[in-house]
This record gives structure tokens, C-alpha cells and sequence, in this order.
């Protein structure tokens, strides 16, 4: 195991990509212990077969085909009518769009990405200082790898054997209330900083209705994935497949925006994600198997349990070490590495595993917009110019409301858990 965690450290020290330095570290341990390069390389390979592993290039395809169907645009005009009287007008905007993208993109950073393009450069133009637009726009993205259908959530499902299912119903009402709890923030921050709204009238029934019949496609999405899982129409497999065809049928029939250009780069977009996303897979779970034959899940497990019997301290201290790990690695990464070590010792706690990955997937995916190697922080950050030390200390209050919220989660499981079990029992 020394020579595991010297090559890991030391290639995430001098920045070799992540994928990379999982994937040699774990060589470098195999090449000095007794384990066949044979094995590995089958451990590699047989990572790739799993059939409910099908969902992740799915979700991603459907995801970036439906924000070439416009959808997007009408979301943005959607949000703007609900909450544009609202003070920060334009930072509420991006918090509810944040949430219905949920529905469609499942990704943090691509979420971020997406509107730090569309929103930040209007934020600025009108007063709002460049942190606080990179802040909210970064943060904003943890709403969307919360609500159904998230990526994050899949690859827990799967690596940790937990119903995908069920975890999207679980992860409902966190997201609605991480919504809030950062409309909130905006709202406050805004007051103090006179941060004016977008247009001083509440909007009418008839304009909100209008706004909804607009969007239904959009609105309709996650809701028909989730009553297709739960009454066994489709599998979360076959609902990625499912989500593909819905946005080719909206983008090229009802909206009909998705060209045929369009939907080649959308292809040529996504195998690069895919190209991504299965490397990590691949080089995480031969680093997987690496830490099981070195014993590490035994005595981490050990140290943790001899800490306390008291499953919330036990609990503190594994979203500790998430949060830190998710500040250096990449959230896919940590997600297959880390789920194998944490999940058991949870149940062995009796903290439901649905209720332990909504709060786990939080922390993880929030360490990705927190310095110093935070993905999203970069990206929204490079996006608008915005240095580092600005940007975090303006996320700061957004920070302190996701962990009021996890705090909250972790009090009453049943905010997680209350959906699921109507649903499924």
C-alpha cells in the first residue's frame, strides 16, 4: 500500500490528470506486489460490463442533445418570469434554471458551464460583481447533480449496488430545498447590496401558465423517467436510452431546432465525455481493487469504528474526509473509489444507503467548486475572469447554506427517504 499511496500523491501533487495518476498508481502497486498484470487488466475490462452502466452514455447524449432543442432558452424565459421580481433578480434566474435543468443535464460542471456563458456576461453588465456571479453560477450546479436524473447518482447506484431508482426519488427534496436555501442567500446578499430585480411585478396566473404550458416538454422529462422506473415500464438503463429518443423527437419535431449539424456535434460532444468518464471508470476500478487486496477498506473501517459508536459522529467524520477528497479529485473518480470504502460502514451503522448517497453526492460534487482543484470552480472561473481567491470568498454564504441543508438532511432522514418509500415501500 506504500507505494499505492506515494505514486498517488505524488502524481496528483505535480497535476497529471486524474484517470491517469488512479490508473498508474494502481500499476505501480500491482508491479510491486505479487498480483498478475492479467488479472488487472481483466479487472479493467470487466468494469465496462455492466448493463446498468448503459445509463451513463445515455444520460450524457440526452443531456446535450436537449440543450441543443432549445429547451434551454425557454427555461431561462421561464425562470425570469417566476423570479425576476425578486431581489438579485438575474442570481435567482440562475438558481431556479439550475433546478429545472436538473431534469435534463444532470451534470454540475456542464450546468455551470452552460450558464456562466448565457447569464454571467448579462449579471455583470448589470452591477453584479464578477465573485457573486462566479459563486452562484458554480454553486447553482449542485442543484443540478441533485435532482433526477443526476450522473452522480447512477454511478453510486451501480458501484454501490443501491436502486438508481430510489435515489432519484431521494434526491427530490433535497434539491428543492437546496433551491431555496440558496434563493435565499441571493436574497439577502442582494438586499445588502441593493442588487436590484429584474422587473417589479409579481407575474399573473395567466403568464405562469403560459410559462409552464411553454415548457412542459422540459417539465414532463424527469417526472416521466421516474413513473417509467418505479412501475417497471423501463429500466434506468432503458430510461437513458428512452431520454434520447424523447429529446430527438422534441428537439427535430415540436421545437425543431436540432439540425442535423447540431446533433453531429452533440455526438462528437459526447464521445469525448464518454471518452472521459469510462477511462476514469476503468483506471478506478483497477485502483479499486488495488486498496481491497491491500486491506484498506478493512482498516479504515477499523480506525473510523474505534473513533465512536455513534453513527452521526461516524457519519461526521466520512463527510469530512469526503469533502476534502472531493477538493482535490474529480467527482467521478471519487465516486467509484470512495463509495466501496464508506457505503458498508454506514450500513453497518444503519444509515440507509439512499439517505447516506444524497448527502454523500452533495459533499462530493460540492468539493468540485472549492479550491484548490475544484472542476466547476475552474471552469466558471476561466468562463468569467474571475480569480480564485474572489471567488471563494465570495461562495462563502452559499457554502454555509448547503451545509445548513446537509446538517438538516442529516437530522431527518426522512427528507431523503420520505419519497422513496411512499413510491417503493
Amino acid at each position: 500500500m506504500i507505494y499505492l499511496g506515494i505514486s498517488f500523491f505524488v502524481l496528483l501533487a505535480i497535476g497529471v490528470p486524474i484517470a491517469f495518476t488512479v490508473g498508474l498508481s494502481a500499476m505501480a502497486y500491482f508491479l510491486s506486489g505479487q498480483v498478475p498484470m492479467q488479472i488487472v487488466v481483466q479487472k479493467m475490462v470487466s468494469s465496462t460490463q455492466s448493463f446498468s452502466l448503459l445509463a451513463v452514455p445515455f444520460f450524457v447524449l440526452a443531456g446535450n442533445l436537449m440543450n441543443e432543442t432549445g429547451i434551454t432558452s425557454r427555461l431561462i424565459k421561464f425562470c425570469n418570469l417566476v423570479t425576476g421580481h425578486m431581489r438579485g433578480g438575474l442570481a435567482q434566474v440562475s438558481v431556479l434554471l439550475s433546478c429545472l435543468m436538473g431534469g435534463i443535464s444532470g451534470s454540475a460542471t456542464a450546468d455551470a458551464a452552460m450558464e456562466s456563458r448565457i447569464l454571467g456576461p448579462d449579471m455583470e453588465k448589470r452591477g453584479y460583481s464578477t465573485g457573486f456571479t462566479a459563486a452562484i453560477l458554480a454553486m447553482g450546479g449542485l442543484i443540478t447533480s441533485t435532482i433526477p436524473p443526476s450522473l452522480g447518482l447512477i454511478l453510486y447506484g451501480v458501484t454501490g449496488e443501491v436502486s438508481i431508482g430510489r435515489l432519484f426519488l431521494g434526491g427530490l427534496v433535497p434539491g428543492i430545498l437546496m433551491t431555496a436555501a440558496l434563493m435565499i442567500a441571493v436574497a439577502v446578499i442582494s438586499k445588502k447590496r441593493d442588487y436590484k430585480p429584474e422587473h417589479e411585478k409579481f407575474p399573473s396566473l395567466q403568464e405562469v401558465f403560459k410559462g409552464l404550458i411553454d415548457n412542459i416538454w422540459a417539465l414532463l422529462f424527469p417526472v416521466i423517467l421516474i413513473v417509467g422506473i418505479r412501475f417497471g415500464i423501463f429500466t434506468p438503463s432503458e430510461a437513458g436510452a428512452f431520454a434520447v429518443v424523447y429529446a430527438l423527437v422534441i428537439g427535430m419535431f415540436v421545437y425543431k431546432e436540432l439540425t442535423v449539424k447540431k446533433l453531429i456535434e452533440c455526438l462528437s460532444t459526447t464521445a469525448i465525455d464518454l471518452a472521459v468518464i469510462m477511462f476514469i471508470i476503468i483506471c478506478s476500478n483497477a485502483f479499486g481493487y488495488a486498496i481491497v487486496t491491500g486491506r484498506l477498506p478493512q482498516t479504515l473501517a477499523t480506525a473510523i469504528t474505534a473513533l465512536s459508536n455513534n453513527k452521526y459522529v461516524v457519519l461526521f467524520v466520512v463527510m469530512l474526509f469526503v469533502f476534502f477528497a472531493g477538493m482535490f479529485m474529480e467527482a467521478t473518480a471519487n465516486v467509484l473509489l470512495l463509495t466501496p470504502i464508506f457505503l458498508p460502514i454506514m450500513q453497518n451503522y444503519g444509515i440507509d444507503p439512499v439517505h447516506f448517497g444524497v448527502m454523500y453526492m452533495i459533499l462530493i460534487t460540492m468539493g468540485g467548486m472549492t479550491p484548490p482543484i475544484g472542476v466547476t470552480m475552474y471552469t466558471t472561473c476561466s468562463i468569467l475572469g474571475c480569480s480564485v481567491e474572489t471567488y471563494t470568498k465570495e461562495s462563502i454564504p452559499f457554502v454555509a447554506a448547503i451545509v445548513v441543508l446537509l446538517v438538516l438532511l442529516a437530522a431527518f432522514p426522512q427528507l431523503v427517504l420520505f419519497l422513496p418509500n411512499l413510491v417503493y415501500g
